[in-house]
């Protein structure tokens, strides 16, 4: 079976010849150090992969990698404005198009925000603030002719990135304590904010779609709704404020592009699955099982005829931590759980980390092809 045709059944609730693969995009995806230390392991020298997402150092292997483990999916990326450069520091932080500062801390390998430029600002500054243009016609340059050329040409299910956070890019801009203020005490900020970056996302989705919509299979939204143990949000706030936000923009892609959403929240976002399947998401991503009621088989359960899963194999204690042996097993029992009667694609809950060993990656997706085969195996011992 062709890998677009076994990822469209798979999200389709329908069973194929085996459980699709993925390891690209920004948040199913690798991270640079943990990349280079996994090709080094294979053999391959002097690989360092294309880097995608700079403040999570998320890189796009290698062609030749992805072929060699048999990766169903491939990424189409939006681009940055015309000419846009980020703004650099001497201090090894940088300021993006938004505004926002980033800084890595030493010896990290991962960026954390350091100024939020509208801390400060009241209502009346939102309609003065030098918003990103949507429109700037460097985001789409090339995109209709590399969709169309990995849609004709090869047969991989196409998604694109993570673009359409509307809730996180409030806060990243705001400061999480006054934004979390703002939606409790200060709502009309709070709303008016929101809608401006949800116009902006409404716009970029509108020229985006028109570019590849033809051609993609899966698109990538998301917001942080959760932590270790438990929602960020009380459900009313989010029900009230955020989901008809999200609600907006995710009916308005799928009347650009036939496509398959799929939302990306880390924690325990369980109390808002059902939420998320009302406002036409269709896949879950990263079902990340540490965290509380995130068990994998009481999720196929009671969602598992509605929503599709990516992810689901631990990066919290078994692939950093674990041996070779411990991921096989995790991965045969996520693919137990999860993948009866189709809607699961695993991976790794969020991007893979730099500890982890690289031997660990690779268990993780031979064990992935090995038990993944349809009829699946039994529980595992």
């Amino acid at each position: 079976m062709k890998p677009r045709e076994r990822v469209q059944r798979i999200l389709n609730h329908e069973e194929a010849d085996r459980v699709p693969l993925i390891m690209c995009g920004a948040h199913t995806g690798i991270t640079r150090l943990a990349y280079e230390r996994f090709t080094r392991y294979l053999g391959l020298d002097d690989r360092h992969g294309r880097l995608v997402d700079r403040v999570q150092q998320v890189v796009e292997p290698d062609e030749d990698v992805l072929r060699r483990f048999d990766i169903d999916f491939r990424t189409i990326y939006i681009k940055g404005p015309s000419g846009w450069r980020d703004v650099e520091y001497p201090d090894d932080s940088f300021r993006d198009e938004w505004g926002v500062r980033w800084k890595r801390p030493p010896g990290g390998y991962w960026y954390d925000m350091v100024e939020h430029p509208l801390e400060d600002a009241v209502e009346e500054d939102l309609e003065e603030y030098k918003w990103p243009d949507p429109e700037d016609p460097g985001r789409y340059e090339g995109l209709e002719e590399e969709a169309r050329a990995l849609y004709e040409k090869t047969d991989y299910a196409l998604a694109t990135g993570l673009i359409g956070s509307i809730f996180e890019q409030s806060w990243y801009l705001r400061s999480f304590p006054k934004f979390m203020f703002d939606l409790y005490r200060n709502k009309g900020f709070a709303e008016k904010l929101m809608d401006k970056i949800l116009d902006f996302h409404m716009r970029v989705y509108d020229r985006f779609l028109d570019e590849v919509g033809d051609y993609v299979d899966v698109v990538f939204v998301g917001d942080d709704l959760a932590e270790q143990n438990g929602l960020t949000l009380r459900p009313e706030i989010y029900r009230s404020l955020v989901k008809p936000r999200h609600k907006k923009l995710y009916e308005f892609i799928k009347t650009k592009a036939d496509v398959k959403i799929c939302y990306h929240s880390c924690g325990a976002v369980r109390p808002l699955i059902r939420d998320l399947i009302e406002i036409g998401v269709d896949v879950l991503t990263p079902v990340q099982v540490s965290a509380a009621n995130m068990d994998t088989a009481g999720l196929k359960e009671e969602y598992g005829d509605s929503i599709s899963f990516i992810g689901g194999i631990d990066t919290q204690r078994v692939l950093p931590f674990g041996t070779p042996e411990d991921v096989e097993r995790e991965v045969k029992l996520r693919i137990r759980d999860l993948a009866p009667e189709g809607g699961f694609v695993p991976a790794a809950v969020h991007n893979i980390q730099p500890e982890v060993p690289p031997e660990n990656i690779y268990s993780m997706l031979i064990s992935e092809k090995k038990y993944g085969k349809y009829p699946l195996p039994e529980a595992p011992t």
